[in-house]
């Protein structure tokens, strides 16, 4: 099947797209766009973690088909924000593996409260694993990415 998307503000097309196919494994493979990761393909470890329709989602769990005719971003399309700035400035980048899904769930938070608690932060991280930072770092980089957006 063919898959037309709006990935990133811009109209994209895959072809020969499998109907089982996640979007995962399209945005990575057929769109060239390797920032989410693909770790447990379980929608356990957040590291996919994209838009859809601004719904952040698993990419991993979403059939590519269910994406035909909706807009997708991916960390991609986030780069340069407060908050992957506020990532490298708290030194919260290690392996990196985590980061894009992080980046995106940081980016969901702030979008709907510009000045999250510390358990609001947790639970919005919640489905956000990390293997090397301890998460201390992450949460400064969370803190400090609240700081830049305040009005």
């Amino acid at each position: 099947m063919r898959l037309n998307c709006t990935v990133n503000g811009e109209s994209r097309q895959a072809d020969d797209v499998w109907a089982g196919e996640s979007l995962l494994y399209v945005l990575r493979e057929r769109l060239g766009l390797p920032g989410a990761k693909n770790a447990c393909e379980q929608g356990e470890c957040g590291s996919c973690t994209v838009y859809l329709d601004d719904m952040p989602v698993c990419a991993c769990l979403v059939a590519a088909g269910q994406a035909e005719g909706h807009d997708v971003v991916t960390v991609e399309g986030l780069a340069d924000g407060p908050v992957q700035r506020a990532f490298l400035a708290a030194g919260a980048v290690q392996c990196g593996f985590c980061t894009p899904g992080l980046v995106v769930a940081v980016h969901d938070l702030l979008a709907r409260d510009s000045a999250p608690t510390d358990p609001e932060i947790r639970e919005a991280l919640a489905g956000n694993l990390c293997r090397c930072t301890g998460y201390e770092k992450i949460l400064d980089a969370v803190r400090l990415a609240c700081e830049r957006v305040q009005p």
